[in-house]
């Protein structure tokens, strides 16, 4: 599959919320510090590791990335109870290699670790439409500020700040150098795909694992009811509030016993 066609056929949506989750600073060196010095580490642990971070600092952090099941930890007895790796956490390889190609191929900066390169790349990807508005311009080639802006749904002021942070990270180009000039993806934007597609399976993944699947309402069958108690089981059913989308069909009127059937099936008096 060709990286336009990924694109395009990104679920915009999901991929920009996930990124937003794994967006915000020290969260990929946190995992990283775990997944490497762990599997637990304890709030104070942290400091040898990154001793520019105050405690209170790192504790937010955490919190945070716990907030997003990235880390969990066992605190009903303990609040000093170290932080692990959550399985979501533990398979974000394939997610952080995407991003690491993706920033070694096309931006230019300052030489810095692993980590650094993938919350860099991170950081340009998590602006809020930042995804939908690759995804538009995979499709049209190039579209103008007036067209992007209906199609996400915002007016065009925001639309425009939003493209000129987009053309700032090295995203978006205009296709001339007059203002009204329509936007299109650079290399880089066009690049995308690998790091949408690989964001997106990521997050189906865990999503689809964590779906309780609610069953439909069934019958249950058991013995047949006889005599008295399917008497009483019929009664209990004609009082009870019952709406009526839960039928196929609209339910029937129930009979009407006539009063004098009703008085003679009745218990005799003694005279």
């Amino acid at each position: 599959m060709s990286q336009t066609l990924t694109t395009t056929h990104t679920d915009a949506q999901t991929v920009q919320a996930t990124l937003r989750q794994l967006a915000p600073k020290w969260t990929t060196a946190f995992v990283h510090t775990i997944a490497k010095y762990g599997p637990e580490l304890r709030v104070r642990d942290f400091g040898q590791y990154f001793p520019t971070l105050s405690q209170t600092y790192t504790s937010k952090r955490l919190t945070t990335m716990s907030t997003a099941a990235l880390v969990t930890r066992d605190e009903q007895f303990d609040r000093t109870a170290p932080y692990r790796l959550t399985d979501r956490a533990r398979t974000l390889g394939p997610v952080y290699r995407a991003l690491a190609q993706w920033s070694s191929d096309h931006l230019d900066h300052t030489p810095q670790g692993r980590s650094g390169r993938i919350e860099d790349a991170l950081h340009r990807l998590q602006l809020v439409d930042t995804t939908e508005v690759v995804r538009l311009l995979s499709a049209r080639g190039s579209m103008r500020v007036s067209h992007l802006a209906e199609q996400v749904g915002v007016y065009e002021q925001l639309i425009a700040t939003r493209l000129n942070r987009m053309q700032a990270d090295g995203l978006v180009t205009r296709t001339g150098h007059r203002h009204g000039d329509p936007y299109t993806l650079t290399d880089a934007g066009r690049a995308l795909g690998p790091v949408f597609a690989a964001v997106q399976q990521w997050e189906n993944r865990h999503s689809s694992a964590s779906k309780v699947k609610v069953p439909t309402a069934t019958r249950t069958l058991g013995a047949p009811v006889t005599g008295a108690n399917a008497a009483r089981t019929a009664a209990a059913l004609r009082r009870s509030a019952v709406p009526s989308t839960l039928f196929s069909h609209a339910p029937l009127p129930q009979p009407r016993v006539p009063a004098a059937v009703t008085a003679a099936s009745g218990p005799s008096r003694s005279r």
